[in-house]
């Protein structure tokens, strides 16, 4: 039994390295999210009527209607308990992870990593047709075994409690957890910190990850973008201004006082939820309302990933760990082994191919899509399963 701000039951032998999981939340705990969410201090509405000043005060209201009265959390914890969990310990840490095989017999293994704010819930709509393409339009050949782990301070995974888990340690524990899987030869994908994690797997090179697919290459600007800009340079340029100017700040809290964020993401579901959908708004394909990309349950679904184990500390912290490495400090490093890329229009910078040809000199699959954003799994699973299908019907393990 894990303690602390939830309870989790877990049916294992303790000597297992790899140990089953079963989310089983104690009562106590959606009794006391049911009072919070009932005793939230509002604060004024915003003074402009649009999202400028963020997620406004009718909505909010509107989100803590439905999560009192009409949000089932016991009829979600059956659906999420549908997919086969685990924890294994990594480096001192154990890690929550869904692991689901094909019945194909030649699938291959497929490793995918969320980032923030998402969760595993974000791929619960791609991981049947990735497995088991037959039953959904697919052909055998297209057929993977699935691992979705929560990153460190994510989901149900522990919350490291010492500095060091940084994008690159994620990278050299999400590779011991294919091998312990029996996975000598994988492909990974990842969006957000997962494009990170699964770009530092490649920069590494360990010789089992034969290649990987991004939906969020990072990459800089080419000396040619920013002396002599193309339409498409200056449509990229545009929306990194943007992020920096408006969508950002965020991001310097996260990176610089995780600690002092988290009590109110923490103690306040609201809080915490806001503080999540807001950026589903700005980053999703949908026309100016979250919900017209997802609908309010799972946009709920997720934010319980992160209240449930009281992760807004913690989820944070990896910004504090990882800014100066991950997009910055190792930017002109390459990327060697075989990449795929999908661009979907609504991402916060909808990078170039020029520009992420610097990073991943090996593209061997590039598409840029009409519709979708951020979350491309959660919001546009078929064209997300399509993408993946194909590209790696261009690499071989």
């Amino acid at each position: 039994m894990i303690k602390g701000h939830l309870q989790l039951e877990i049916v294992v032998a303790q000597s297992s390295p790899i140990r089953p999981f079963t989310l089983k939340i104690d009562q106590q705990v959606l009794d006391d999210l049911a009072q919070r969410l009932a005793m939230t201090r509002w604060p004024d509405p915003q003074t402009p009527e649009d999202w400028s000043q963020g997620l406004p005060l009718d909505y909010a209201k509107q989100l803590a209607a439905y999560w009192q009265t009409e949000y089932d959390w016991r009829e979600r914890e059956v659906y999420f308990n549908q997919f086969p969990q685990f924890v294994t310990e990594l480096d001192g840490l154990d890690i929550h992870f869904i692991h689901l095989q094909s019945p194909e017999a030649h699938a291959r293994p497929l490793l995918m990593t969320h980032g923030w704010p998402g969760s595993v819930v974000e791929f619960h709509k791609v991981i049947a047709p990735l497995v088991d393409p037959v039953a959904h339009g697919g052909k055998a050949e297209e057929a993977f075994h699935v691992v979705c782990p929560s990153l460190p301070g994510y989901g149900f995974s522990a919350k490291p409690v010492g500095t060091g888990w940084g994008v690159e340690k994620i990278a050299q524990a999400w590779n011991t957890l294919m091998q312990r899987l029996g996975y000598d030869r994988y492909f990974a994908q990842g969006g957000d910190w997962g494009s990170a994690v699964t770009t530092a797997i490649g920069l590494q090179n360990q010789g089992q990850c034969a290649g990987i697919h991004v939906n969020m290459p990072n990459a800089r600007a080419t000396k040619e973008a920013l002396a002599n800009p193309t339409e498409r340079d200056k449509a990229a340029l545009a929306g990194a201004k943007y992020y920096q100017q408006w969508g950002a700040g965020y991001s310097t809290q996260q990176s610089t006082r995780p600690q002092t964020l988290g009590y109110g993401l923490v103690d306040s579901p609201m809080g915490q939820a806001t503080w999540i959908i807001e950026k589903f708004y700005e980053w999703t394909d949908c026309s100016g309302h979250p919900e017209n990309a997802l609908s309010r349950q799972e946009l709920l679904d997720n934010v319980m990933f992160y209240w449930l184990p009281g992760t807004g500390a913690s989820s944070a912290r990896l910004y504090w760990e990882s800014f100066g490495t991950a997009f910055s400090g190792v930017a002109d490093q390459q990327v060697k082994i075989p990449t795929g890329c999908s661009i979907f229009p609504k991402e916060i910078v909808a990078t170039p191919r020029s520009w992420a040809e610097q990073r991943y000199p090996n593209i061997v699959y590039w598409n840029e899509l009409d519709k979708g954003g951020h979350f491309a799994a959660f919001e546009q699973p078929q064209l997300f399963v399509n993408e993946l299908r194909r590209c790696f019907a261009t690499m071989s393990l």
